[in-house]
């Protein structure tokens, strides 16, 4: 179906009608190249001068590069790649974290046509061993802070010939500086089609060993519309500061608020700090930012401060989250005490961008995921592929045909993944309902639906009851083995600071959720705790939880 609300993006990004039928469909090139598309698209067309990036280091001193000058390191270190044996296809490691060397390595990568294989600096010896024996890159780029922990590991490793070294290297080690000394007046980037990889990602592991994601330079162009849509329809908004406390090792650094603002001209800010509230809201209002990606967990952070623009001088105006489903109350402290728009991304890595908020298009629901976005087809279905009715529970999923998102494959296996397949559908294992007015409302993943005395029941709504309650501030709900029920109600609760862990506590809040939702949804059994396990891309790991639920022993 043809949503008039989402019109002004065909004239504004590469949305269009089909004229074969009644949809929305994204127009993507024959060649396509990530660097060509984003700083090297400025550092081409005059308006090389804007400043593309700035760096703050630990001292709070900067360092500003333009277009121009990052396009042009990343061709030196592109000829320094190419003369290490770098080809189309390549796959190289980056770990650099947030950092111009992160920003120029990958630039460098694409205009080679080779691969950027992207590694959280976060990333132990048993985690690098893996993706180095799965991908077997010739080539690392990294940095003396991280790599001193991996050197020993790597020394097993036979198909790394090169390791590239940012900071201090070692005898055998290559100094990334001195290969930015290369000449490249003679250099000329590879042509890319569309389809061609250009990062390979791997998920973070929640489950079971990381799997290498697929991606295609096609993504900048196939997410452009959707990202605009987030963004509140302000990427082209001038004077605009880009900046987001997510690894560029993830694609919510990377994809989510890298390339849509180098897309657009913008500036993006980095530092490699260790997050936290009030050192936030500082560099914030320090660098003037104006969008931000940010996960749920970041914002969970940040709203256990009151009234921060009484505190800081912020310019922030629009956040975009993803990753985790957004509390309710988190979103109110988003819009009251933080003044900003707070628009809601749903997708997964394999395939994204299906739903989300506009503010500006279309009012947000507290709660609710937001609306399918155009370019595809998204659908709630039951187990058998049946596409169900408004308010109806059932699996999120896209129309396999034509979603412009989806991945190559993963890594030695090319193609749509099976474990994505249901007849005509890309599955999602998400639980979700879609209302009357088209809006979704996430229940749970598949694996994480509690049933417990006959009843179904979903942990996102319990948690958003929690977080709603000034004594808490983060809390995350799975099933307790019980003999009577088959499966109890567990919480796992942070709560706010000077709140005591007591069980007039635990009480106090089991009575909230009863109160406010179906009594049979509290939760019988609470653990306090100060933090939570979880994946380098900031996700809870709820295995964690169960496993450590199951041996609980507190009665209610």
């Amino acid at each position: 179906m043809i949503d008039p609300v989402f019109s002004v993006l065909t004239k504004t990004t590469n949305l269009y009608v089909d004229p074969a039928g009644d949809r929305y469909r994204v127009a993507i090139p024959i060649n396509a190249n990530i660097a060509a598309d984003t700083i090297g698209r400025y550092a081409r067309n005059g308006q090389g001068e804007r400043i593309a990036l700035i760096h703050e280091y630990p001292e709070l001193s900067t360092r500003s590069y333009t277009y121009t000058e990052l396009d042009d390191l990343a061709s030196r270190l592109a000829v320094s790649l190419s003369n290490l044996g770098v080809t189309k296809g390549s796959p190289v490691v980056v770990q650099t974290a947030q950092s111009p060397e992160t920003a120029i390595s990958h630039m460098a990568i694409y205009k080679l046509g080779a691969i950027v294989v992207t590694l959280s600096h976060l990333a132990g010896p048993d985690a690098f061993a893996h993706i180095i024996n799965d991908c077997k890159p010739s080539v690392i780029i990294t940095h003396s802070d991280y790599w001193d922990s991996l050197r020993n590991t790597a020394s097993h490793l036979k198909c790394l010939k090169h390791r590239i070294v940012c900071g201090t290297p070692e005898l055998d080690e290559l100094s990334f500086d001195e290969l930015l000394k290369a000449s490249f007046e003679e250099f000329e980037p590879t042509i890319t089609a569309t389809e061609d990889p250009a990062v390979l990602m791997y998920t973070s592991g929640a489950t079971g060993s990381p799997k290498g994601v697929l991606l295609s330079h096609r993504s900048g162009h196939c997410y452009r519309p959707t990202l605009n849509l987030v963004y509140n329809l302000e990427l082209d908004a001038p004077a605009s500061v880009f900046w987001t406390p997510s690894d560029w090792a993830w694609s919510g650094g990377l994809f989510d608020l890298c390339f849509p603002a180098w897309q657009h001209g913008q500036t993006v800010v980095s530092t490699n700090r260790r997050f936290s509230a009030d050192w936030a809201f500082d560099f914030m209002a320090r660098h003037q930012v104006t969008h931000s990606f940010m996960t749920a967990t970041a914002l969970k952070r940040l709203a256990e401060v009151a009234n921060p623009r009484a505190k800081w001088n912020l310019a922030m105006q629009t956040v975009c989250t993803s990753g985790e489903s957004l509390p309710r109350e988190i979103l109110r402290w988003c819009e009251d005490d933080f003044g900003i728009v707070c628009n809601e991304l749903y997708g997964l890595t394999e395939f994204t961008d299906m739903i989300g908020c506009c503010k500006r298009l279309f009012p947000t629901k507290p709660g609710s995921m937001g609306r399918a976005f155009p370019g595809r087809y998204v659908a709630i279905i039951d187990e058998n592929g049946i596409e169900q009715a408004d308010g109806v529970v059932g699996e999120i999923a896209s129309l396999l045909e034509d979603d412009p998102t989806l991945i190559l494959g993963y890594w030695g296996n090319p193609g749509v993944p099976d474990n994505l397949k249901l007849g005509k559908w890309l599955t999602t294992g998400d639980l979700a309902m879609r209302d009357e007015d088209g809006y979704f409302w996430f229940q749970c993943r598949k694996d994480d639906l509690i049933k417990s005395a006959g009843y179904r029941i979903g942990p996102t709504e319990i948690e958003d009851t929690l977080v709603s309650h000034p004594d808490v501030a983060e809390a995350a709900i799975v099933g307790k083995p019980d003999p009577e029920r088959g499966t109890a109600v567990m919480a796992f609760i942070r709560l706010a600071s000077g709140v005591k862990k007591n069980d007039a506590t635990r009480t106090r809040l089991q009575q909230h959720v009863k109160n406010n939702l179906a009594v049979y949804e509290y939760p019988r059994f609470i653990e306090f705790v100060d933090s939570f396990p979880r994946t380098y891309t900031g996700k809870i790991k709820r295995d964690l939880l169960q496993q450590r639920a199951a041996s609980y022993s507190k009665s209610e």
